[in-house]
């Protein structure tokens, strides 16, 4: 009889890792680490599992990799899938177990530590506070009985390895998202990690130092409702662009933000957030576009250069959903 392969696929930032990290010390089991950077959407094509073969997915939407997904299931592969973004037309099948809530207080690893009824909630936080859920983030440290201090070294690992997963390719980032998570694998707790590893310190070095470099631009179009950047095509802009976007929502939360940049393949790329006091509307805007996402934060991969302008007036009278209440 065949042995079961396992593999885990994830986006490789800090909610997709973190997520993985909280199953695997719950179930350890050697499994391949399939993820990528984060705009590596359609990582299921790149599994070819057996059947009987399990496969854990963790942020990815299943919209993008619906194709891979139903081959994978048609084959006798069994899934997990625990995601927090739109998953399109529904997937009914007796070998996927799916786990999707697209609320815009939720991300994946806070749908994992519910499934695992909080065994592993220092992990959680990191990839909560990681995704730019602060509030959420917050209110589960207190109910978990944190102190302010762990609390903000959590908060920074998470934004840190989130940052460690903006990027054209490898090259770009610190390190690559398969060697961090053998290192975060390590660690049953988060906190211990910060202690002894020094990439934690490494990271956190580097993001702040491309974020003193983005807090000097200036924003290329805004108005009342929203604030529009463009960067240049740079490594570090590269980088920073998901740190610069939470940055830049948290410090007018009644905004929307948009950041612009130029990508290698001769378009842009663009992230978009909605108003933190409005969380909705962001994926709704890039869809337009050719892009994906989720309520709060949304993105496109490919915009051609000459749509920049059409992107930006879209942008101007794009609608932003009332808040929704905030339950960790």
């Amino acid at each position: 009889m065949p042995l079961t392969s396992h593999f885990d696929v994830c986006n490789g930032d800090a909610d997709g890792l973190c997520a993985i990290v909280q199953w695997r010390l719950h179930q350890p089991q050697a499994a391949r680490l399939v993820t990528g950077l984060k705009r590596d959407i359609e990582l299921l094509q790149h599994v070819q599992a057996q059947p009987g073969d399990e496969v854990l997915v963790c942020d990815v939407s299943m919209r993008r990799n619906r194709p891979a997904l139903l081959r994978l299931l048609a084959q006798g592969v069994h899934v997990r899938y625990f995601d927090h973004h739109e998953p399109g037309e529904a997937v009914d099948h007796p070998l996927l177990d799916a786990h999707v809530n697209t609320s815009s207080d939720v991300c994946t690893s806070l749908l994992v530590n519910r499934h695992l009824a909080g065994l592993y909630s220092a992990w959680a936080l990191v990839g909560v506070y990681g995704d730019n859920l602060t509030a959420v983030a917050d209110a589960l440290a207190v109910r978990t009985g944190l102190s302010v201090e762990d609390r903000q070294r959590l908060q920074r690992l998470g934004e840190s390895i989130n940052y460690n997963a903006y990027g054209d390719s490898v090259r770009d980032v610190h390190l690559a998202p398969e060697r961090l998570y053998e290192i975060l694998i390590r660690y049953r707790n988060p906190l211990d990690l910060v202690q002894n590893e020094p990439i934690a310190l490494e990271l956190d070095a580097l993001r702040q130092d491309d974020v003193a470099r983005a807090a000097a631009l200036k924003p290329y179009w805004q108005d009342a409702r929203g604030r529009a950047y463009l960067l240049s095509d740079e490594p570090w802009c590269r980088r920073v662009v998901g740190v610069l976007a939470n940055m830049l929502a948290a410090s007018r939360p009644q905004c929307a933000h948009a950041i612009l940049q130029p990508s290698s393949a001769g378009s842009m790329r663009v992230s978009v957030r909605a108003p933190l006091d409005s969380l909705g509307g962001a994926a709704t805007l890039c869809r337009q576009f050719g892009g994906d996402g989720r309520a709060g934060a949304a993105g496109i991969d490919h915009l051609p250069a000459s749509d920049m302008d059409r992107f930006i007036a879209a942008f101007s009278v794009a609608r932003w959903a009332e808040p929704s209440a905030v339950h960790p």
